[in-house]
């Protein structure tokens, strides 16, 4: 129950960081090479969506899907790619629902399936804790480089250059 505990929490606060600042910035804004927050937030549902299938394969007793298989770029390319056409609204909806989901799922999981081997989205092993701890680090990188973007710098940090 411990576990659960604070992986519900770590999750809480990762993602409400990341509202925080999203509330400074403009969601059509370029962060990254080709990607807005638009698109970073899509790529969030993706992991959140693969975080409900493993939890599925748990409670199914079977072995979980790999939907990254190909590799994490592809997968993210996917999960970007599956939201296109979207505007920000409707992707900013679905990151806090799916979030929802997973952290109403995460309240029902045991601790054996919380801490059973299996293998993760991109084919190695792990645990659900492993993989849920791996989301939340990830949702923080992103989130300290949306923090950047409000502070005036890009994603690497450094000062936009004025254009002439």
């Amino acid at each position: 129950m411990e576990l659960q505990i604070e992986l519900i929490a770590a999750m809480l606060r990762a993602q409400g960081g990341m509202l925080a600042w999203l509330e400074k910035v403009d969601g059509n804004r370029e962060i990254y090479p080709l990607w807005t927050i638009r698109e970073v937030l899509a790529h969030l549902c993706g992991w959140d969506d693969s975080l409900l299938a493993v939890m599925d394969s748990l409670e199914q007793d079977q072995a979980p899907l790999t939907p990254a298989w190909r590799g994490i770029d592809a997968y993210n390319a996917e999960t970007v790619l599956a939201r296109d056409g979207l505007d920000y609204d409707p992707i900013f909806r679905e990151y806090v629902e799916t979030r929802l989901k997973v952290l109403f799922r995460l309240q029902k999981m045991s601790s054996e399936q919380l801490t059973a081997v299996s293998i993760l989205p991109w084919g190695s092993k792990g645990t659900l804790a492993d993989f849920c701890r791996v989301i939340i680090a990830h949702e923080l990188e992103h989130t300290e480089d949306v923090k950047k973007l409000a502070d005036g710098f890009n994603a690497d940090g450094d000062k936009p250059r004025e254009r002439k």
